[in-house]
């Protein structure tokens, strides 16, 4: 007689006949929920690489600090660094960093500063000859002194052409070539403007002086004398003296003294 074959243990018996219950009246899903809506979706997930983890959050680009040196150094006229951290820092920006724009403004101060000092150095080639009478000449020649500072024993590399408006001199070595030489100075007291008269009588000084400095060079024809003395301007400026100058057409060397 045959058995039945036996069902495994732990799951039910199949139903009668072999048959799974029919489906649903209807065979339709659930129905929605009341007021027709449907509760909201998740959120997103983030990004994730090809292992599923997910992507870090970007960052935001760094400070570039290229850009902030040229804008500060175009500022203050650091012409070469600021062009060179410019250029650099306009790199950076096409990166992804910021700083285009300070880049940007510190090559163009570093141009301004060139072209301004272009300028100056054009105007002061353009004005040598009025600069080297004026007050401001030892800024330019590092042997051009203040007329009212020679002092006795001083020489003169040239002479001046009109006393009355020289403001600098050029002075050298007694021991190199030149045409002057201090050998008397004489301080003009006062705190106003004596007159021209007065400034006249110190300069009669200047003859005897010579005789007293030199007597061979006061009976040379080719010793001249030359008075450097205070104007009513010059003397607001603090201007004293009266320098008593003994010149020679020729370039000489050495001291006149005997």
């Amino acid at each position: 007689m045959t058995q039945p074959p036996e069902q495994p243990q732990g799951y039910p018996p199949p139903p009668p006949g072999g048959q799974y219950p029919p489906p649903a009246p209807g065979g339709q899903y659930p129905p929605p929920p009341p007021g027709g809506q449907y509760p909201p979706p998740p959120p997103p997930l983030p990004y994730t690489d090809q292992y599923g983890q997910p992507y870090p959050p970007q960052q935001a680009p760094g400070t570039n600090w290229w850009a902030v040196v040229s804008l500060i150094f175009g500022v203050i006229g650091g012409v070469l660094i600021s062009v060179v951290a410019g250029i650099v820092g306009l790199n950076k920006a096409k990166k992804g960093q910021g700083g285009r724009g300070m880049a940007i403004a510190g090559l163009i101060l570093s141009a301004l500063w060139i072209v301004g000092l272009i300028a100056v150095f054009a105007l002061v080639a353009a004005n040598k000859d009025k600069i080297a009478d004026s007050e401001f000449a030892d800024l330019f020649d590092p042997n051009s002194v203040n007329a009212a500072d020679i002092g006795l024993g001083d020489c003169l590399s040239e002479i001046p052409s009109d006393a009355s408006l020289v403001a600098s001199v050029k002075t050298v070595s007694c021991t190199e070539p030149h045409k002057g030489e201090v050998y008397f100075v004489i301080d003009v007291p006062g705190g106003s403007f004596p007159g021209q008269s007065a400034i006249i009588d110190y300069q009669d000084r200047c003859a005897p002086a010579l005789q007293e400095f030199s007597p061979d060079a006061m009976e040379d024809p080719e010793v001249g004398m030359f008075v450097l003395y205070p104007t009513e301007d010059s003397w607001k400026r603090g201007d004293r003296a009266v320098t008593c100058i003994a010149t020679t057409d020729v370039p000489r060397t050495g001291s006149l003294q005997q």
